[in-house]
């Protein structure tokens, strides 16, 4: 094997290990590993709250007022009711397609269809639980974000410059006493949480708009969102996994999976969460499957010509005469 080739793959190999075998919400652009604890820490913080909804009580919630802790509260009259059975089970037929990475010879990935043709869309502020009871106007922002890597802080810290008063609410809290914090439990970087939530989610009756500070910011300047967010809060609930494969023949090959960000996503402390979107009937009525909302991502995490091809082949079974094979039970019938 030439020289060149054994370092390329020596230097994959060096990648995986670093990546610890485990899923990365906040993995590296372009489709590659870059090395991290994302997933072992969204595990963390998922039981981390987990336990807290178990043990706190409603009075918790005035004692967490700008401490960063999580602040437990009953639901009120104006929540939205959970629909029952709105969430279905975890395990369930699922049609996977596996292609070469046109960009790479040693990458193939394997990606699960039923996930990306699905109907799923964020409910964000139209229907969304949260995954912490009480909070549903929180959505997925009630743990803040954890940073990838140093790359991924300096380019939101540059995004973060250009927010105002008018479009994040808590601008004067930031930018005088710190957006970033330390994750009490491993000492790793996150967004800051503020009053039992992320510090850029913008709550409810603010005038420059509910959600994130930085989302709304990329909407203002005409950019995609993934470009001014943290890595994991773009990429979810789309789920990005690695692992070498060892082929009959000895040969290596880099498996890069692309499918949902279920439950399990989040380690044991996912099943705790009080809801979780992506097999809720209730978040599954977009007009158009996921692959197309969410082009932008998948490209970014794929690569233009790997997504190309991913395109054709959901078009291909989404053409089909056929019943659909394996679709997602989340998905409404007619």
């Amino acid at each position: 094997m030439p020289q060149q080739k054994q370092d390329k793959r020596k230097r994959k190999q060096d990648e995986k290990r670093a990546d610890g075998r485990s899923a990365k919400p906040g993995a590296g652009r372009g489709g590659k590993p870059v090395g991290g604890r994302d997933a072992k820490r969204s595990a963390k913080q998922a039981a981390l709250l987990a336990r807290e909804l178990r043990t706190a009580s409603p009075e918790d919630a005035s004692d967490a007022e700008g401490s960063g802790a999580v602040a437990v509260a009953a639901a009120g009259p104006g929540a939205p009711p959970l629909p029952e059975g709105d969430e279905k089970g975890l395990d369930f037929a699922r049609a996977w397609v596996e292609f070469p990475d046109p960009d790479d010879e040693e990458q193939v990935f394997r990606c699960d269809l039923t996930w990306l043709t699905s109907r799923w869309s964020c409910v964000f502020g139209s229907g969304c639980q949260g995954i912490q009871a009480g909070r549903a106007d929180d959505g997925c922002c009630t743990l803040g974000a954890h940073f990838s890597d140093e790359e991924d802080e300096e380019r939101v810290a540059g995004f973060v410059e250009r927010l105002t008063p008018d479009i994040w609410q808590h601008h004067d809290v930031g930018t005088s006493t710190g957006w970033v914090q330390l994750d009490e439990n491993d000492g790793e970087r996150q967004t800051r949480r503020w009053q039992g939530s992320c510090v850029f989610q913008n709550r409810p009756g603010f005038a420059g708009g509910a959600g994130c500070a930085l989302h709304i910011l990329a909407l203002r300047e005409g950019r995609e969102p993934l470009e001014t967010k943290p890595d994991v809060c773009w990429q979810l609930p789309v789920r990005r996994t690695y692992d070498w494969v060892e082929r009959p023949d000895g040969t290596q090959i880099l498996q890069v999976s692309i499918g949902e960000y279920d439950r399990r996503g989040w380690g044991p402390g996912g099943h705790d969460l009080h809801w979780w979107c992506t097999s809720a009937t209730s978040a599954h009525g977009a007009g158009e499957p996921v692959y197309v909302s969410y082009r932008p991502e998948l490209t970014e995490l794929m690569g233009k010509q790997a997504y190309a091809r991913l395109v054709e082949l959901c078009e291909a079974r989404l053409a089909s005469h056929l019943p659909l094979v394996a679709p997602h039970p989340a998905d409404r019938v007619g």
